[in-house]
């Protein structure tokens, strides 16, 4: 069932995506319901396309950057909303239609939160970032495998990567280790899919590294100590446009790098850090802030003092995302102000 009314100009329109199935709510200039539609996904470009331009809301689900850019190229505003930051305006039970006017209301809010649009180019890297973590979680399963399978012929391998590359080549010409020639071949098919994962995980680093050399912002990022190849190019795939944010915290916010809040009655209770956000580059930035946390002892400036401080008040693992939320906010400053990170460093002992 549709309802569209031709005689009054769509404002605010609010999209509902799925698959296949697409339903739009629109509001006039005065928030009259004007326009309740389902559309097929061949039917919604044509259709977007002869709408006036308009504010254009939909949730950040699968698919919607797609649809951002493309709304975007036929002049439409287009904003993104997280699915938490709709929910409130859904009333009574849930359906499409209700979903969609959700979105439409959620969407004129002044003060929500949008999304940051990515470009092709982020999406690129953000692929290569996806595939990468999958490629090193089938080697790690692999490596557990082995390990596990040959522990059943008596056979044992210390934990690491490292011992499986350099053990299973000894174990296979080793003839009287009481292996049968099947097991053998299994193991010989094993060991040979990790050395093509170790292959397939060093071609991704490098179109990584390719990108981060053509990226003035990954170069800036690099400065900072703690932040890697994976974790700057993770950073601008993340972002997207930098004035988004108004300051560094809120891009630490967006990470789920900030403390959660449980507050009332005038008395502030923090919790531990909120984890929102992208899960990846928030590991990514913790583990480059245990790099930092534990050379930190070995240099005398202002920023490792501080974080020997922390180390020795709260512990190696709240001192690593204290300098990982610095990072994030030292990121912000270094993308917004178009600068390299600069700071002045004495070695203990000289």
């Amino acid at each position: 069932m549709s309802q569209y009314n031709e005689k009054s100009e769509i404002k605010v329109l609010g999209i509902d995506l799925a698959k296949n199935s697409f339903q739009l709510h629109g509001v006039d200039a005065e928030g009259n319901t004007i326009l309740k539609k389902n559309l097929k996904r061949d039917k919604l470009s044509a259709f977007i396309a002869n709408l006036p331009v308009c504010l254009i809301g939909m949730e950040a689900c699968g698919g919607s950057q797609h649809w951002v850019r493309q709304f975007t190229e036929m002049g439409h505003d287009v904003r993104m909303m997280a699915p938490q930051f709709v929910k409130p305006y859904v009333k009574s039970n849930k359906n499409d239609a209700v979903d969609a006017e959700a979105i439409c209301e959620a969407v004129q809010r002044p003060n929500m939160r949008f999304v940051p649009t990515k470009s092709i180019e982020q999406q690129d890297i953000q692929s290569l970032q996806r595939i990468r973590s999958q490629v090193v979680a089938r080697r790690t399963a692999l490596a557990n495998q082995t390990r596990g399978l040959l522990l059943e012929y008596g056979i044992t391998i210390p934990k690491g990567i490292s011992y499986i590359r350099k053990q299973v080549p000894l174990i296979l010409e080793n003839a009287e280790n009481g292996l049968t020639p099947l097991f053998r071949e299994l193991l010989n098919e094993l060991y040979e899919e990790m050395v093509h994962l170790d292959e397939r995980k060093e071609t991704l680093e490098q179109k990584l590294e390719q990108i981060s050399q053509h990226s003035e912002d990954c170069q800036r990022l690099l400065t900072i100590p703690g932040v890697g190849l994976l974790t700057a190019t993770a950073l601008v795939a993340a972002i997207g446009d930098i004035n988004v944010f108004k300051n560094g915290r809120e891009l630490a916010a967006l990470l789920g790098l900030v403390p959660r809040q449980h507050s009332t009655g005038g008395k502030p209770t923090l919790l531990g850090i909120s984890k929102r956000g992208d899960s990846h580059l928030r590991t990514l930035l913790i583990h480059g802030g245990r790099t930092v946390v534990r050379v930190a002892n070995q240099y005398q400036d202002k920023r490792n003092r501080w974080v020997n401080d922390i180390e020795q008040r709260r512990g190696k693992n709240i001192s690593a995302v204290a300098v990982a939320n610095k990072n994030a906010r030292i990121a912000w400053a270094l993308l917004s102000q178009k600068t390299t990170f600069k700071a002045a460093v004495e070695v203990a002992g000289i």
